[in-house]
């Protein structure tokens, strides 16, 4: 249960369907037949950057000398304000246009992996601190979601068009901003308890 729960935080993070019109948007002057395989290319140096977060992680956080009630707490302020982003989208100004086909930035980071899901494995992680297997089978099925929603991409954005994917990427903050909620005050009161 654990492992879908984490799975599905993840995947709400990482906000796949949110994702599709900016990767459309940066592949639209990559050729049609090699589109896919610059998809793919993307969608593996996000995995790799993701398990190498995961396995990492514990490291970073000694050395930082983090307590798991600040990670928690400062993770649900964190995921609350992305949720918001999700519910009440803002108008963002006009990027230059990339050149040529993308490499790492912006598709597999930070639109895959990017600082919201690499914190939220770092605090999955400390929230368990002896669960790396499920944490990385949660992670794999997050990915392989995310992967299948940006690789039928072009479909999906047919089939449920702009409108569609807002409304969705809507409810998914929503659930996000309820999971947020619910880490901050895990770690409040595991601060306040004596």
């Amino acid at each position: 249960m654990r492992i879908f729960f984490n799975a599905i935080t993840l995947l709400l993070i990482m906000d796949p369907l949110g994702n599709i019109p900016p990767f459309m948007s940066a592949l639209k002057k990559v050729e049609a037949e090699r589109r896919r395989k610059v998809l793919l290319r993307e969608i593996l140096i996000a995995y790799v950057v993701l398990l190498t977060f995961l396995f990492a992680g514990r490291y970073i956080l000694r050395l930082l000398s983090l307590q798991q009630e600040t990670i928690s707490i400062a993770g649900g302020i964190v995921l609350f304000l992305i949720a918001l982003r999700m519910v009440f989208p803002r108008e963002e100004p006009q990027r230059d246009v990339l050149r040529g086909e993308p490499f790492i930035v912006p598709l597999a980071i930070p639109l895959i992996a990017g600082p919201s899901t690499l914190a939220s494995l770092l605090l999955l992680q400390q929230s368990s601190p002896n669960s790396t297997m499920p944490l990385f089978l949660a992670l794999t099925l997050a990915w392989s979601v995310t992967a299948v929603i940006l690789l039928s991409s072009t479909i999906l954005f047919r089939l449920l068009k702009e409108r569609g994917l807002i409304a969705i990427e809507r409810l998914m903050g929503m659930l996000l901003v309820m999971l947020a909620v619910q880490m901050f005050i895990n770690g409040l009161a595991k601060f306040m308890k004596p």
